[in-house]
């Protein structure tokens, strides 16, 4: 009796309990409540604690995406406008990301010392080119915040991701050591100011923590995040490396700071932040049941873990843009669906704003899911918000993997 009392059951929950405990922390457990607005667009940021950020267009770009997912209908220079007002800031985290202004410090250590950051870090190059990047530091400075476009282009290459001209590379260099920071986009492309512009009221002497609390606190961030998560998912949150033992989810239970709970079917225990208990308890108790039909980014937080997207919703998803067409499986850029707590599906499509068309060049059901009035009615509901956002009125499918789905979806399609 004394050890029970000592060693209490340990919480568990079903696979479907868990995977509404992350849809609730990320979101997307219920459709979007309520009219949007600028504040909620902040809101959910913070809820996810990162926003990654692409440049691919055939539809919307990922973070207006991801936040179409959780909000609707909403206005996409919103997000322009918290980055322009200060309230977010640019930096690695998953990758580049959008990020809570608030969180900046969890960020400076790896400004400070930025050798971890791979690619993102080219130290030879930085010092075979210290005397261009000296220039942009200066130019900055004294005329004030600058584009890559500002400065042309003078070696006679073509462009690309890996053919930037130096100056581009000097303005990516200051920004990844912090001096530079994006004080606003136009049409997307990045406009760089000094730090001390860009955010004054941060003073490294007075604000800057000790790096392994920073790291605590994103341990700590990434399971509030995910809602419930396994020891091996929670680093992969801010591409954080190997964590060190005092800050590993395990110690930080030990601490209080964490709760531990079993899933059914797991071979070892998972974490949930103590922010959610009450969403716990509702999972718990099956009370939590997640009812929106949604179209995923690529990058959205829920898929973009390739091991946890099967591990929490059996899901098997790569994006195929960087894959030779030739083998691409389901297209250049399939949007993940989510349907009621499961991955149902995937389409890849393309936004004609024109011609006011939205094309789906292919969906595809996964292995199992039945085909239904009600999987077509849900999914055609999500396709035509997602359509009309972009401003498309109409709705084109090509190709499906079920003939049978495509025409119930037809004839729901505007």
């Amino acid at each position: 009796m004394e050890n029970a009392q000592l060693n209490p059951p340990m919480t568990s929950l079903s696979l479907a309990s868990a995977r509404a405990l992350h849809l609730a922390a990320q979101g997307l457990l219920a459709p979007p409540r309520g009219k949007a607005s600028k504040e909620k667009v902040l809101a959910s940021i913070r809820n996810m604690s990162v926003l990654q950020i692409d440049t691919i267009n055939v539809v919307a770009r990922s973070p207006y995406l991801v936040l179409w997912s959780r909000l609707g209908d909403y206005r996409q220079e919103w997000l322009d406008e918290l980055l322009a007002d200060g309230a977010l800031f640019e930096y690695w985290a998953h990758e580049a990301c959008f990020l809570p202004i608030e969180d900046y410090g969890l960020y400076r250590h790896q400004m400070i010392s930025p050798q971890g950051l791979g690619w993102k870090y080219n130290h030879k190059w930085l010092a075979d080119n210290a005397d261009s990047v000296e220039q942009i530091r200066k130019h900055i400075k004294q005329n004030g915040a600058a584009r890559s476009a500002d400065f042309e282009r003078k070696d006679g290459k073509a462009g690309g991701w890996w053919e930037w001209k130096p100056e581009k590379r000097s303005l990516e260099v200051l920004f990844t050591t912090g001096e530079l920071m994006v004080a606003r986009r136009h049409n997307f492309q990045r406009i760089y100011d000094l730090r001390e512009r860009v955010h004054p009221a941060w003073k490294d002497k007075r604000d800057l923590r000790p790096q392994l609390d920073g790291q605590r606190e994103q341990v700590l961030k990434a399971v509030r995040a995910l809602g419930i998560a396994k020891a091996n998912w929670i680093a992969d949150y801010f591409r954080m490396g190997k964590l060190d033992p005092s800050i590993q989810a395990a110690a930080l239970a030990e601490q209080g700071l964490l709760l531990t709970v079993q899933v059914d079917g797991w071979d070892k225990p998972a974490y949930v932040h103590p922010d959610h208990t009450d969403l716990l308890e509702m999972a718990v108790q099956g009370k939590l049941k997640a009812t929106a039909t949604r179209i995923l980014s690529p990058f959205d937080p829920v898929v973009w873990d390739r091991k946890r997207a099967i591990e929490l919703f059996d899901f098997d998803y790569k994006l195929e843009c960087y894959t030779p067409e030739a083998k691409r499986r389901y297209g250049y850029f399939s949007l993940p669906i989510l349907r009621k707590g499961l991955l149902v599906g995937r389409l890849d499509a393309k936004a004609h704003r024109k011609d006011g068309i939205f094309e789906v060049k292919s969906l595809h059901l996964e292995p199992g899911v039945r085909v239904s009035q009600a999987l077509a009615t849900d999914i055609a509901a999500a396709l035509t918000s997602f359509a009309q956002w972009h401003g498309t009125q109409q709705v084109h499918i090509q190709l499906c993997s079920s003939n049978e789905f495509k025409k119930m979806l037809m004839a729901l399609l505007p």
